[in-house]
């Protein structure tokens, strides 16, 4: 039986689970899109195209939506470290803390410094400040997730610390340590290519949708809606079989530095060379068996050390106070590896119909890319979870466990609080993605008009601003 204090640590961590869920979509939503507003009006002031500037007040409207519900939703994850994990955050927070202010001083300054010349300068700034704005956003939420994932990275691998004996607190010994800890690299890189490659394929959705549409109707896509959808394809054909192999290059640094996960993750109980590759299965927690395996013989040890007699470990290698919940991680981990698989499959089709000149015709592929919008965040999703769950029962790996970290919460606090989270959850962000879905149905035009446009004539702003683009024409005045 569980008593009141398990209930309010589980409620306690699937509180915090489902704020950070929510929140990490956005933040992978910004990094992706800000980038590429970055590219698409680097590639207008290049080209002097209009079709990039056309996309880029398209898209920037769908940014500012994002951004906003994840400043919002971020807020939240912050007084939880307070009022839920205030043990972790005293004994933990000379490091998190400092890495997690560094995001502050840094990334959220650069962002807030130029968040507001990007979304309503276009038509007051010159255009190389325009897009010198943009570009510091675009770095700005790169520099927050650089910060952020050194911060849990760290928790996963903790390095370049001591430990107080009075208090317990974990004290900085070697910021550079603790900043470049041995999984930091992997999961920054590996984070970055999914948070491109979930924004590659919104945006090749959103093409494809407004392809379908004008097909529908017996009209021809526009211009701007074919570029997307070919710029989409082009990131997916070319990031995801990158992200394969830092998935890959990260598993490797995983197996070495938390084996019990990759047990975990694969079930694998005992440890063995030669190892099969289980593609279904239902771990056991209480029989330490995977039951229903279907295995592929000798492919878990070549996935896994890349040679086919090396040693896979197995959960029974470890305590069973040690262990994570194999059947969560188990789970997680092969739907993000099916849909990894499955945008490298979309993103090589695309290349074959574009050598066929069939892209924009091929409304199969048009479905197919509609399908896979939400893919990229399902992906990550099912990542994090693997990640985070598969770190159970520490919350700093191997040195402080999740139970005592928890804050002297009541339990029914805790129920009113996970109830109120998903009703305002639902409602706000409900109603945030419903205002976003509104504005993508709406297929990008010649001549966009730009997001602080006001919907009067636009003939002095042209006289003051004479790079400004006509919004009934489409042309530079």
């Amino acid at each position: 039986m569980y008593n009141a204090h398990d209930i309010a640590l589980l409620l306690a961590r699937l509180q915090f689970a489902f704020t950070v869920g929510v929140h990490i979509i956005f933040p992978a939503f910004s990094i992706g899109l800000a980038a590429y507003l970055a590219v698409l009006e680097g590639l207008w002031l290049t080209t002097k195209r209009h079709v990039f500037l056309d996309l880029y007040r398209y898209w920037i409207k769908a940014f500012s939506i994002v951004f906003g519900m994840g400043v919002v939703s971020g807020l939240v994850m912050s007084y939880e470290f307070g009022t839920n994990w205030s043990v972790f955050s005293k004994k933990a927070g000379p490091i998190t803390g400092v890495l997690l202010s560094y995001e502050v001083m840094t990334a959220f300054f650069l962002e807030a410094g130029f968040l507001g010349v990007m979304l309503f300068g276009m038509n007051k700034v010159g255009r190389g400040l325009h897009f010198a704005a943009t570009c510091c956003v675009s770095i700005g939420t790169l520099i927050s997730m650089t910060w952020i994932l050194a911060s849990n990275s760290w928790m996963q691998t903790p390095r370049g610390y001591t430990i107080d004996p009075a208090t317990g607190r974990f004290m900085p010994d070697n910021w550079l340590a603790i900043i470049f800890n041995p999984s930091f690299p992997f999961r920054l890189v590996h984070m970055g290519l999914a948070a491109f490659l979930s924004v590659a394929f919104v945006v090749g959705a959103t093409g494809a949708w407004h392809m379908l549409q004008a097909r529908r109707n017996g009209a021809i896509s526009s211009e701007p809606v074919r570029m997307m959808f070919s710029m989409a394809m082009w990131m997916a054909a070319i990031v995801a079989p990158l992200q394969i192999l830092a998935g890959d290059a990260h598993g490797l640094n995983t197996l070495k530095y938390q084996p019990v996960k990759v047990a975990a993750m694969e079930g694998d109980w005992q440890s063995e060379s030669h190892a099969p590759e289980l593609l279904f299965g239902i771990p056991n927690m209480k029989t330490e068996h995977t039951d229903y395996a279907v295995k592929i013989p000798l492919v878990g040890s070549l996935i896994l050390t890349h040679s086919l007699n090396g040693k896979v470990p197995g959960m029974k290698d470890f305590p069973k106070d040690q262990r994570p919940p194999s059947p969560v991680i188990f789970f997680s981990f092969r739907i993000m590896v099916a849909l990894a698989m499955l945008m490298v499959l979309v993103g090589f089709w695309s290349l074959w119909l574009r050598r066929n000149s069939t892209l924009f015709t091929n409304s199969l592929f048009h479905r197919v890319a509609l399908c896979m919008a939400p893919a990229g965040f399902i992906a990550l999703l099912c990542g994090w979870i693997t990640t985070e769950v598969g770190r159970q029962p520490w919350t700093v790996y191997g040195l402080l466990r999740t139970s005592d970290s928890i804050s002297p919460i009541v339990l029914s606090s805790m129920v009113f609080t996970m109830i109120a989270f998903v009703v305002v959850y639902v409602f706000v962000f409900g109603a945030g993605m419903s205002i976003l879905v509104r504005v993508l149905s709406h297929a990008p035009q010649e001549g966009e008009r730009d997001l602080g446009a006001s919907h009067a004539p636009d003939i002095l702003a042209t006289r003051a601003h004479p790079f400004v683009v006509d919004s009934s024409s489409g042309q530079g005045v």
